[in-house]
């Protein structure tokens, strides 16, 4: 008798439906697995045979074959241990149950448990495009299950929960489903504005550009607070929507770095990987094509400190999605696409030692060991960071004031007006930040007077800017009147946007 069940299988976030078709003969003792399946999928035959045992079942002493169809589709994981052993158990007479349309995900343990897997949230949204509306799953996911509406989800501890539900001898009740914004309250941050001393223009920066999503770097010397002020970034951020978290919690679940008791990301990510990580680090990739640091950053912050320190190709990979918002991961497994639209924030010093341009301290580099470590930044990459400003040393009188700076959440409301400003114009463009317009945007929303134009034109030619850098000038400029609430951009405006090109 041949059996059928549906499991699922992810390729990056977009998942395809697995059938699952277990037949049992005669003929000598064997337990097969065909469909291209990797080695953690052949190994579930060993989990299958020991799960069902110690669940109060019999593993037939025939010739079993299981298909994973379609067969030209890659099945990576644990997650179809469940549908296997239903499949079996269906396929022997041991359950008779109808399990159509019904998705079978989760991890089985020797002693018949069921463990959380990765991937259940972008498993559950794919399935639910598909048409699939009933899914059992690991009770260990169950957080993560229940911000998905329109689906009836069982959360199971075990192989023999599963059957005893299906049989109908113990009926599990849905999941409940979680409201996002009753979530929103367990937001808690570390760093705050007002904890950060001095550094007047470089906060005026980090507030420009989080409004209007721009890329930013900081050049300082060691010890000026360039780390301190990029933590704060999260912190005058606006709140995640419902959209933003699903798709972040879709990444952070295929990586595995989800946290079950939320069960959501509710936080927008920062992510600080160290200068020594590879390019396959910070792409993704790996036998298994998995999401990078790049992609984990995703509606968040991506932090480089110290930038040159980083190597030249690892740098490079930034190039892409800092123009697209996405990445590309190609390799022999195939392709898979993964989400970046972060907010690059860079740190470094202003040469080797860190002490050129300082009035207290002495530069002890040469003009060519400067030229070298600036260097290691390609110039393509530096015209896609649209701000870069210098970080001050901060006075000893300074660190002593008692006034209180602002806090960041003074800062954030005027980022949430400023980020309501630009959700309103580009309502029917597709877009949600300024840095995110192209040149057909640029012309219908930055019309420039005459003054402006002969500012920008000037600075165009004496500090030899690209097209690039001069779309990204006018974008600056169009954040400033924003957060000053002017509907044309002034001169002003474009003169602080050109003070932000630093290097």
């Amino acid at each position: 008798m041949i059996a059928k069940v549906n499991g699922f299988a992810l390729i990056g976030l977009d998942g395809v439906s697995i059938e699952v078709e277990v037949d049992i003969n005669n003929g000598l003792p064997a337990f097969d697995i065909v469909g291209l399946a990797d080695t953690a999928v052949k190994e579930s035959k060993e989990r299958v045979r020991s799960a069902i045992k110690n669940s109060g079942r019999n593993i037939p002493i025939k010739h079993i074959t299981v298909n994973l169809a379609p067969a030209d589709v890659k099945k990576e994981g644990s997650s179809l241990d469940l549908a296997i052993a239903i499949g079996l158990l269906k396929s022997s007479g041991q359950l008779e149950a109808d399990t159509n349309g019904i998705i079978f995900l989760g991890e089985l343990s020797l002693d018949g448990s069921v463990r959380r897997v990765n991937g259940v949230l972008p498993t559950l949204i794919s399935a639910l495009n598909l048409g699939y509306k009933k899914f059992i799953i690991p009770k260990g996911n169950e957080n993560e299950a229940s911000f998905v509406q329109d689906i009836d989800v069982v959360a199971v501890e075990s192989l023999k929960q599963a059957i005893d539900h299906l049989s109908g001898l113990s009926i599990i009740e849905p999941i409940k489903k979680h409201d996002f914004k009753a979530q929103e309250s367990k937001n808690v941050y570390h760093s705050d504005l007002a904890l950060v001393k001095g550094q007047t223009v470089a906060k005026r920066a980090l507030e420009v550009a989080v409004s209007g999503g721009h890329n930013l770097l900081l050049v300082g010397a060691p010890g000026t607070g360039k780390t301190m002020l990029a933590k704060c970034i999260p912190t005058i951020m606006p709140d995640m929507t419902f959209g933003e978290a699903l798709e972040t919690t879709k990444i952070h679940s295929v990586a595995g770095i989800l946290k079950d008791s939320d069960g959501i990301v509710l936080t927008r990510p920062f992510r600080s990987p160290h200068h020594t990580a590879t390019t396959v680090a910070l792409a993704g990739g790996g036998s298994h094509v998995k999401p990078g640091e790049i992609s984990l950053a995703h509606n968040g912050v991506l932090f480089l400190d110290e930038m040159p320190e980083y190597t030249r190709s690892s740098l490079e990979v930034l190039r892409q999605p800092l123009e697209d918002g996405n990445i590309t991961v190609s390799r022999a497994s195939g392709t898979v696409n993964f989400p970046a639209n972060f907010m690059l924030c860079g740190s470094m010093n202003p040469c080797p030692c860190g002490n050129y341009g300082s009035s207290e301290k002495v530069c002890t580099c040469s003009p060519s060991q400067i030229a070298k470590y600036k260097s290691k930044i390609s110039g393509p990459l530096l015209d896609r960071i649209d701000i870069q400003v210098e970080v001050d040393e901060v006075k000893y009188a300074e660190l002593t004031e008692e006034k209180q700076s602002e806090s960041s959440k003074t800062v954030k409301n005027r980022v949430n007006r400023t980020r309501a400003i630009q959700k309103n114009r580009f309502l029917s463009d597709g877009i949600l930040t300024n840095s995110d317009m192209g040149e057909r945007h640029i012309q219908k929303y930055c019309k420039l007077s005459k003054e402006c134009e002969d500012i920008l034109r000037k600075a165009y030619e004496t500090l030899h800017l690209s097209p690039r850098a001069r779309s990204r000038i006018i974008k600056v400029a169009r954040t400033i009147a924003d957060m000053e609430l002017y509907e044309q951009i002034m001169p002003a405006h474009i003169l602080e946007a050109i003070s932000y090109r630093h290097t």
